[in-house]
């Protein structure tokens, strides 16, 4: 592996979710001995100002604590930045105006992902926090790319996604498994070839239950195969 594919992750959004990325990324790396995984440094940071606050609520700013990170991750060495918090990226524009650096984007990696799960186009679900749909991250960036977005409705989010979202956050995550995978099957219900986790605490509380029957899109699994490609590029 060359020096400088040296890959920085702008973390701690919320924490475990970053954890869980530098996990995926060493086991979705083809390895067989340590010199073959992919050099790393993660900037965990979890006084990021909250992100959903920021855009639906008038709360702080996170863009200068995320800005903090990059510089940080600038100065250890890194060739591109991975953010494994979905509703950051509503800061994207932003983030990458500050740096030289290839920030990788994940609701591409997302389209990337539902392609290699045979979903190429077409009607998917997305579940992510209030910020990230009513930013509309997803419905806008994927439809140059044949997808038609459903997203839950204000009830389902009120009462399933935002409160198991809060579950992962306190760290009991089997108790978010119920909620989500229902918020999940009833956009499969409603014509969703597949789901995508847009918010990396939804596969956490996922893989915390049996698998669902039907397409889901991790995407902390598809930023880490993102991240490989760079590297291996």
């Amino acid at each position: 592996m060359r020096e400088h594919r040296m890959l920085g992750v702008l973390g701690g959004m919320g924490p475990l979710a970053s954890a869980e990325f530098m996990r995926r990324l060493t086991l979705l790396t083809p390895a067989e001995r340590d010199q073959d995984h992919i050099p790393a440094v993660l900037w965990s940071d979890p006084r990021v100002p909250d992100r959903t606050a920021a855009r639906i609520a008038g709360g702080e700013d996170p863009l200068p604590a995320l800005l903090r990170g990059i510089r940080g991750l600038e100065a250890a060495g890194a060739g591109a930045i991975a953010i494994p918090c979905n509703t950051a990226h509503g800061w994207f524009e932003g983030m990458q105006a500050a740096t030289r650096l290839p920030i990788l984007h994940i609701v591409d990696a997302a389209a990337d992902e539902l392609a290699r799960l045979g979903v190429p186009r077409g009607t998917i679900g997305v579940m992510g926090t209030a910020g990230t749909l009513a930013m509309r991250l997803y419905q806008v960036r994927l439809a140059s790319r044949g997808y038609e977005c459903l997203v839950p409705t204000e009830a389902e989010m009120a009462e399933l996604v935002t409160p198991a979202i809060a579950e992962v956050k306190r760290n009991r995550i089997r108790d978010s498994y119920a909620p989500l995978a229902e918020a999940a099957r009833h956009l499969t219900a409603r014509g969703a070839r597949a789901v995508v986790l847009g918010c990396t605490e939804i596969p956490l509380g996922i893989a915390a239950g049996p698998a669902l029957p039907f397409p889901v899109c991790d995407t902390i699994d598809a930023l880490a195969r993102a991240a490989i490609g760079w590297a291996r590029a």
